[in-house]
């Protein structure tokens, strides 16, 4: 059998794919269906990656925006980007039985929030517009006397209508440091007695993955990134190639591979997003394997995780 590629390697960044956050997500949602049984209700994808949420949906979980689209007494799980206050409120009122796979590193964002509320401090949050960790997160502020911002870029803090005396940030937790650094040194800037977080929100997820592609960009003349488009963290994997003149391109399995863009390419990295299985990394080395590529263990740098996350006890028991 004739080979596609001669003298190719692969490199794996280290660590890819599932985080502790998205692992105990997708557990609970999978633990419901296994003691209650289908249709359990999770609103918004549970995670950002069309092959688990395809695979949930075949196992009778239903994805949902509006709370009002679940029926009374029904079972509802909240993704892993966690909710408002005012969704929590909606679905008490519609007698749901709940169970929360908000992804601890989010709940921690949210308590401070919710401190700052309490103060009456004004708060900005650092994120992209639209994602639904920024809605949650967004919707934990209530608060008469202050109000919450919402910062893309640097040029937003221009634009900033803020006249309290007391201000802190928050940052979405799937972007990372490069990402943040300069807007927080302008928030300083503008407002010298700013608050920050006692600990940095950023996902260590998050940051491992990028630090990982970083270690192995200088071997590499291609970085191919699997994950979903909606999922914030792998494309930041992408530009972080892309920034450092590496061509890369996120792809949802090895059907997205452009053999001819990676023809004459002698070392192809490759890593996974937060929210991408496993499985979705084996069919993607097997696929090129299978090309005529041999894997390059070369002995970068590898970036160890410990972490985990409980079950709820209330799922955990049952």
């Amino acid at each position: 059998m004739n080979k596609f590629f001669i003298n190719t390697q692969l490199m794996l960044a280290t660590p890819r794919g599932f985080c502790a956050g998205v692992e105990r997500a997708v557990d609970i949602v999978n633990k419901a269906i296994d003691v209650f049984g289908a249709p359990i209700y999770v609103k918004h994808e549970v995670v950002h990656n069309k092959y688990v949420i395809e695979d949930l949906k075949k196992r009778g979980v239903i994805f949902i925006e509006d709370i009002d689209d679940v029926p009374m007494n029904s079972i509802i799980v909240y993704s892993a980007h966690g909710v408002s206050i005012e969704v929590k409120n909606d679905a008490k009122n519609r007698n749901l039985k709940i169970f929360d796979a908000t992804c601890p590193l989010v709940t921690k964002v949210h308590i401070e929030v919710h401190k700052y509320s309490k103060e009456g401090v004004d708060v900005v949050l650092i994120g992209h517009k639209g994602h639904p960790e920024i809605e949650g997160t967004m919707g934990q502020y209530d608060s008469p006397i202050g109000k919450m911002h919402l910062v893309e870029n640097i040029q937003d803090i221009s634009t900033l209508d803020i006249y309290n005396t007391k201000v802190a940030y928050v940052t979405q937790t799937t972007l990372s440091m490069d990402d943040t650094k300069d807007i927080i040194k302008n928030l300083i800037k503008r407002f010298p007695n700013i608050m920050s977080p006692s600990k940095s929100d950023i996902c260590y997820a998050t940051q491992n993955r990028q630090d990982a592609v970083k270690s192995i960009l200088k071997y590499c003349d291609y970085l191919l990134v699997i994950g979903s488009v909606n999922s914030s963290n792998s494309r930041r994997l992408v530009e972080l190639a892309l920034k450092n003149k590496i061509p890369s391109k996120l792809i949802d399995s090895y059907h997205d591979i452009d053999l001819i863009k990676l023809k004459d390419k002698k070392s192809i990295g490759i890593t996974a997003g937060a929210s991408a299985p496993q499985i979705l990394l084996d069919q993607v080395t097997e696929y090129l394997i299978d090309k005529g590529a041999v894997m390059n263990n070369i002995n970068n740098r590898e970036i160890k995780e410990n972490i985990t996350f409980s079950m709820p006890k209330e799922l955990k028991n049952l």
